[in-house]
Parts: C-alpha cells; sequence; structure tokens
C-alpha cells in the first residue's frame, strides 16, 4: 500500500503512521533499525529496492530523504508511506523536500526514528567526503558510502580514508567479503610460504580492487599492485606471488572464479559480482565499528606500490 501525503509535516507523517498500526497491527514491532536513505530522486527507487530486499534479513524502517524539484514552493514537503507488499518487511516513508528543509535533515528525519533503535545512514550515490560531519551521519551509529559510484571513485575512497570515524564503511569494501574467503583459503594450505607480492586487476575505477590489495598487502606485509582494465566488471584476477608459484584466481566472466595453485588440480568456484542488495545486506549484519575496515584506509592504502594502467 502507498499512502501519498503532498505538502505536509513529518509531525503529520508520524501520526498517519500511528494510525496505520492502530488499524492494521504494530507495524513498527521486531524492527531492529533505522535506516536513513540520502538519495537523488533519480535513485531513489533503486534504493528503495535494494532496502527493501535488505529489510527481509533486518527488519527496519526506512527513511529516504530525497530533494524536491527546485521550482516547488519554498519549505513544501511531499511525503509517501510505503507498507505491506510495497514495502518488503519495512516500512518506507520517502520525504522530498524543497528549502530550506533540506539544510537540515536531521531535524526532519527526528520525528520519524524508531525509539531505542540504531541508526544508520546510507548514501547510495557519492556521499560526503567526511560522513560523521554531515547533520545525518553525525547521529548515525553506521554510515555507509559507495565509493563505486562517486564521480571520481578513487579521489573519494581518499577523501574517506582522510576523515575515517568508527562507524563508517563501503559497500565497496562489502563486495570483496566472499573474495577475501576464498584468498585466505588458498594461503592457508601447504606449503604455507609467505607472499611476496599481489597483484589486482579488474575494471579501471571499482574501488573494490584498491581496497583488497590494500587489504592483502596489509595482512601479508607485501607489496600490491593494482590493475586497472578498461572494459572489466569488477574484480577479474588476483595473483599472489610465492616462491613455488603463483595463486591464481581468474574471474573474468563476473561469475565464476577458477582457482590455480602449484602441485594442486584446478578448481572453478561460483563467485557472481554482488549485487547492490547484497552488499546492504553484508554491511547491515554489522551495527560495530568495523575496525579491519578502518585498518585498511588508515595503513593499507599506503601499502598499495603501483597502479597501473593496462590497455
Amino acid at each position: 500500500m502507498i499512502i501519498d501525503m503532498p505538502d505536509t509535516t513529518t509531525n503529520a507523517v508520524s501520526k498517519r503512521l500511528d494510525q496505520l498500526r492502530d488499524e492494521g497491527g504494530a507495524v513498527a514491532l521486531g524492527r531492529v533499525l533505522t535506516l536513513v536513505v540520502v538519495a537523488a530522486e533519480v535513485d531513489i527507487e533503486a534504493a528503495v529496492s535494494a532496502a527493501n530486499e535488505a529489510s527481509h534479513e533486518h527488519p527496519c524502517r526506512v527513511v529516504v530523504v530525497a530533494p524536491l524539484a527546485t521550482h516547488a514552493a519554498t519549505g513544501r514537503l511531499d511525503a509517501q508511506i510505503r507498507v505491506g507488499g510495497d514495502a518488503g518487511a519495512s516500512e518506507v516513508i520517502v520525504l522530498r523536500c524543497a528549502e530550506p528543509l533540506g539544510d537540515h535533515p536531521d531535524t526532519l528525519v527526528m520525528p520519524l526514528l524508531l525509539s531505542d533503535a540504531p541508526i544508520v545512514v546510507w548514501w547510495p550515490t557519492g556521499g560526503p567526503d567526511d560522513p560523521t560531519a554531515d547533520p545525518l551521519g553525525a547521529m548515525a551509529q553506521r554510515r555507509i558510502t559507495d565509493t563505486t559510484t562517486a564521480d571520481d571513485p578513487v579521489a573519494k575512497l581518499g577523501s574517506l580514508a582522510r576523515s575515517f570515524t568508527e562507524g563508517d564503511t563501503d559497500l565497496a569494501w562489502a563486495r570483496v567479503t566472499l573474495w577475501r574467503g576464498l584468498i585466505a583459503a588458498a594461503i592457508d594450505q601447504p606449503p604455507y610460504e609467505p607472499v611476496t607480492s599481489v597483484r589486482v586487476e579488474g575494471q579501471a575505477e571499482h574501488t573494490s580492487l584498491d581496497l583488497l590489495a590494500a587489504w592483502l598487502g596489509l595482512k601479508l606485509k607485501c607489496a600490491a599492485t593494482v590493475v586497472r582494465t578498461p572494459g572489466s566488471d569488477a574484480i577479474t584476477r588476483v595473483t599472489l606471488e610465492r616462491k613455488s608459484g603463483p595463486i591464481v584466481l581468474d574471474r573474468p566472466d563476473g561469475r565464476v572464479v577458477t582457482i590455480n595453485q602449484p602441485g594442486k588440480p584446478e578448481r572453478r568456484m561460483s563467485l557472481p559480482i554482488r549485487s547492490l542488495s547484497e552488499a546492504l545486506i553484508e554491511e547491515l549484519r554489522r551495527l560495530d565499528p568495523d575496525e579491519i575496515y578502518g585498518q585498511v584506509l588508515g595503513k593499507g592504502l599506503g601499502r598499495i606500490a603501483t597502479v597501473e594502467d593496462a590497455s
């Protein structure tokens, strides 16, 4: 069910939610967090769809804050409530606001926050260089960005590294979780030799390459190289050099990874590129600070020895 509330207030939206609860049951019971999404108009539906998918594992109230058209009356707020089949296992409130309301988004969403529930803020596109300094980020326990959607992903990653505060995270980091598990399993086998260098290849501006290379360089205490290949999809190959020969994880099609190690038979495993909802679900699994991500930003990025452009 979708309820449109044009030219309204957040207090009116809160009262309408209470009315819906009285009429159809306690829709807010069992919600484990409030997910605040800061999105442009063109990104709303994709973000809501991903949040709805994530809500099946993490029941939540989703509050979307988006700018209203520039020709709208000053101070106007148009709201939309989605419940039932239009909201997954959550309830979705979309707030489209004109200036100056957009300058104070924390005040705007405050009446709609779930009592005593953690607050997570997600910027599906771009996001601030310092999430903690943002009015919404300052009130959140977790702040999720996605550097892969930034105008300059690598520069955005550098900005986030400089401003990192506990509670910050990035969907580009969530997208390397399965890679990290596969690589750890491959290394943790005889002959247990140290890795002398690592090489991560893939999509030219996909920051998952940088984060994976930084993590490997930090944990293995070796030089890490990122090779950016135009026209590829996400991470396509990871090579770990050892004395007895390289370990190579190759995923040219974005679906199946082939693992080759000296003295062992070739192995093939399913490793599809993670969808937006899968990455979001991964990040919502933990609300405590991600210490490893902080170390990768603070210490690991500096271990990337070279960045090459491959034609």
